[in-house]
């Protein structure tokens, strides 16, 4: 490995990127400093350009360039998908299966790191439905701890403004075996089962 206060500080750089361990932040770092000057500050570029230009959408709370994002333009507020990040949207647009609006709530009620609801932006949510063009609310945060205990706290606040509050089903995924499923699984996936 290169002996190098600049090399470490881009690898310690790197590594403080989610997901990246050391191994990967070497690699990167490494890719960085064989590649042109071009490449370089085409990507250093890149990431002020991101950082100084990307904020929040106004209404949803996603990730945008505008006041407004491209999802609150064009589609109807009359089924919010609520999710906890901007970075859940994602997997759900790709799926085709929804033409809703969403809502980011940044984040989970988490009592041990001292986030509870009033920090997330579940006023900006109720300020949307009142609004009277919410018929439902599907809540899609993650099936662990903070995102039911969010989602049990978000169906208490809703179910009172008038709105059909749904949330994900759980179960066993497709092409996985029952046999390799963990209990806590099959017991969403029998609670959830639907009729045929």
């Amino acid at each position: 490995m290169i002996q190098s206060e600049s090399f470490n500080r881009l690898i310690a750089a790197f590594r403080s990127l989610p997901g990246v361990g050391t191994k990967t932040a070497q690699r990167y770092a490494y890719s960085i400093i064989e590649g042109s000057v071009e490449n370089a500050e085409a990507f250093a570029s890149a990431v002020i350009d991101a950082k100084n230009n990307v904020k929040f959408c106004s209404v949803c709370g996603n990730f945008t360039e505008n006041d407004v994002c491209e999802l609150c333009l064009t589609r109807s507020p009359r089924v919010i998908c609520v999710v906890a990040q901007p970075k859940d949207i994602d997997p759900i647009e790709k799926t085709g299966a929804f033409n809703g609006a969403y809502h980011v709530l940044h984040g989970v009620i988490d009592i041990q790191k001292g986030i509870d609801a009033d920090k997330l932006r579940i006023r900006e949510l109720i300020s949307r439905i009142s609004e009277g063009k919410t018929e439902e609310v599907i809540i899609a945060t993650n099936p662990d701890l903070g995102g039911e205990l969010t989602g049990a706290y978000l169906a208490s606040v809703l179910k009172p403004l008038g709105v059909k509050v749904s949330r994900l089903a759980y179960g066993i995924s497709i092409g996985s075996e029952i046999e390799y499923a963990d209990s806590n699984t099959l017991q969403h996936a029998l609670s959830d089962r639907k009729p045929l």
